[in-house]
């Protein structure tokens, strides 16, 4: 009697982080359970698998705007995964530096910028608080051409960013400083009372919840202590912000 055994077929998903869909295969170099596999082949057959990884390398890179791709996803897949941002971000980001390069604005400017660029634009459209600065810090390009190619992503590609507010950087400051949830809900009333009365325009919003945090934690005395200098290091601004901040607080 005749059987039927079902074939399965598995494979990888498909990523938008990489220039090919993940759809190309790679010869790898040995790992787990085959990693003994490389130490059994003879000097001889060593470079000749080397030969074929090399040639299969630039096989699957037919063009210049494929190289820049392959090397633009793989800049924005290593500072999203020390970021821990989720990887709809990374894919959303890898489609945009793709948008950029059809339209041309990679000349004149550098990669390294556009990948960090693409990552905080798309922060920026997703309300997702990070600072130039930290993602400048991970990246391998500085805040100028992260900035130079923000700027050109943004007029040429109308992205639809817009204020990112003091409350969404509440939580992971609140983390960092080591306070309590009473400390974060009491700064949320101070952000609240800052936007009512208009003082937070002008203002780096990162500043103004680090302000806030601090200014919270001190009003109690069984909370945790918060210095300035602290505060300031983990919004990444100038110890006079925090003070601004604090005084424009205590005028409402």
């Amino acid at each position: 009697m005749w059987q039927y055994f079902p074939v399965y077929c598995i494979c990888s998903p498909l990523t938008r982080s990489r220039h090919d869909r993940g759809l190309s295969t790679e010869i790898g170099y040995g790992s787990g359970a085959d990693a003994g596999y490389q130490a059994r082949l003879t000097g001889r057959k060593r470079r000749q698998i080397a030969r074929l990884r090399r040639e299969h390398n630039r096989a699957r890179i037919s063009s210049k705007a494929e190289r820049n791709q392959v090397y633009g996803f793989a800049e924005i897949r290593r500072v999203t995964a020390l970021l821990s941002l989720p990887d709809d971000v990374r894919d959303q980001a890898c489609a945009l530096f793709e948008s950029a390069q059809s339209e041309g604005l990679f000349q004149g400017r550098s990669l390294e910028g556009f990948a960090a660029a693409a990552i905080y634009a798309i922060c920026r459209t997703r309300s997702i608080a990070r600072t130039v600065d930290e993602i400048a810090d991970i990246a391998r390009a500085d805040g100028d051409e992260l900035g130079v190619a923000y700027d050109a992503l943004n007029r040429d590609l109308g992205l639809p960013t817009g204020p990112i507010e003091p409350t969404q950087y509440l939580p992971r400051y609140a983390s960092q400083l080591e306070v309590g949830t009473d400390v974060e809900r009491r700064a949320r009333e101070h952000v609240t009372a800052l936007l009512e009365a208009g003082k937070i325009g002008g203002r780096n919003p990162s500043g103004v919840a680090a302000a806030c945090l601090y200014k919270a934690a001190g009003e109690r005395e069984e909370w945790p202590t918060v210095t300035q200098t602290r505060a300031a290091e983990v919004a990444d601004v100038a110890a006079v912000t925090i003070r601004s901040t604090v005084t424009a607080i205590e005028e409402l």
